[in-house]
Parts: structure tokens; C-alpha cells; sequence
């Protein structure tokens, strides 16, 4: 079994803590790992793009000009795509990018970028995220206190006291923070350290199992 070193916020090692290797403790799969990951920026995408087609862009339905005897190529309309202004032929209309993986391919994902975060050392375990103050300053102290000094996802559980702690990093850019049941895949390997609460990391090897 994995086992990691808990440590309170004033950085001080408090005792160890045994993960479940089933979660932090497999063989990463890469390929899952970058379906994971391609799935989810596709869902990100806005897919608001646009274009006006022949219907629907302004302009009258009748002919041009007649159709014989001009020397020109014979029109119908000036909404045509080939006429300068008209509509665009088969151009991109707004649509969802989202789709969806397997479950079974999730989780696996899930799990391989869990057991990456362990064994780069990126990954640590705090007793607990109860702060006293909403002051971003002392926050930032916390995060020094734990050399924690880039991108950094905190984790917790939805039922622990966190409420402080999440104000006060909402004005760090470098600060993130979820709940065990909001982990995914492309926000852990966006970070740069991974921190759970110790109940999270319990928590989330009995959940990821």
C-alpha cells in the first residue's frame, strides 16, 4: 500500500497514512488518462460558432440578371455561396463537442492519474482544511508552511468544515479547490500538487475503488 506522511498546516509531519492501492497505487494507464483528458476540453468548448447559409443571409430570391444572352455565368440568386455576399456552403453551425467515455474507462483514468500524483511526489495529505480566517494573507501563509508555492488543488470532503478555507483562496490564482465527489481527471493533472484532507484521501479510496 501507498503510504504517505499527514501533515498539519503549520507543516509539521503528524503520523502516516496508508492510501488504497487499488486507487493510488496502480499502474498508470496512459492512454486512458488522454481519452480522459480529450474528452473533457472537448465538453469545454463553447461550440457557439456561426455562419449564415443561403436562407438565411439578406438579399432578394429573383434572378440577377437574365439567364441567356449577358455572356455571364447564368444565376439564380444573389444568396448564392459563390456570389460575393452570399451565404456560406455547408459552413460551421452551433453544436455541443461533448461526449462521453466509458465508465469503466473513467475510472480508470481517475485512478491512473491518482497513483501519477503518488509517485511523482506530488501528491500530499493534510490532517485537515479548518482555518479560523477568511483572509487570504494567512492562507497564503498555509500554502508557504507546506511549500506549496504553484498550481494546487485541494480536496476535501463535502461534509468536513472547509467553508473558511474556500474563501480564502478564491483570490489566489494558483489556489483550487473540491470536493472528493468533483475530482476529475484534467483538473488533477492541471496541478501542479495534488493536497487531500486525510478523511478525503480515505474517502476517495473507498469511493474510486
Amino acid at each position: 500500500m501507498p503510504t504517505l506522511k499527514v501533515y498539519s498546516l503549520e507543516g509539521k509531519e503528524l503520523r502516516d497514512i496508508e492510501l488504497a492501492a487499488e486507487v493510488f497505487g496502480i499502474e498508470p494507464h496512459q492512454q486512458a488518462m488522454f481519452d480522459a483528458v480529450v474528452m473533457q476540453r472537448a465538453s469545454m468548448r463553447q461550440g457557439t460558432h456561426d455562419t449564415k447559409s443561403r436562407s438565411e443571409v439578406s438579399g432578394g430570391g429573383r434572378k440577377p440578371f437574365r439567364q441567356k444572352g449577358t455572356g455571364h455565368a447564368r444565376q439564380g440568386s444573389i444568396r448564392e455561396p459563390q456570389m460575393r455576399g452570399g451565404g456560406i456552403a455547408f459552413g460551421p453551425t452551433p453544436r455541443s463537442y461533448g461526449y462521453k467515455l466509458n465508465r469503466k474507462v473513467r475510472r480508470l483514468a481517475l485512478r491512473s492519474v491518482l497513483s501519477a500524483k503518488v509517485v511523482t511526489g506530488t501528491c500530499k495529505v493534510i490532517d485537515a482544511l479548518v482555518v479560523s480566517t477568511t483572509k487570504t494573507k494567512d492562507f497564503v501563509k498555509i500554502m508557504n508552511n507546506l511549500e506549496l508555492n504553484r498550481k494546487v488543488l485541494f480536496v476535501a470532503t463535502i461534509e468536513e468544515d472547509w467553508d473558511n478555507a474556500f474563501l480564502a483562496m478564491r483570490n489566489i490564482p494558483d489556489a483550487m479547490f473540491l470536493t472528493v465527489e468533483e475530482l476529475n481527471v484534467y483538473d488533477i493533472m492541471n496541478a501542479n500538487k495534488l493536497v487531500f484532507t486525510e478523511a478525503a484521501a480515505k474517502l476517495a479510496g473507498e469511493v474510486f475503488a
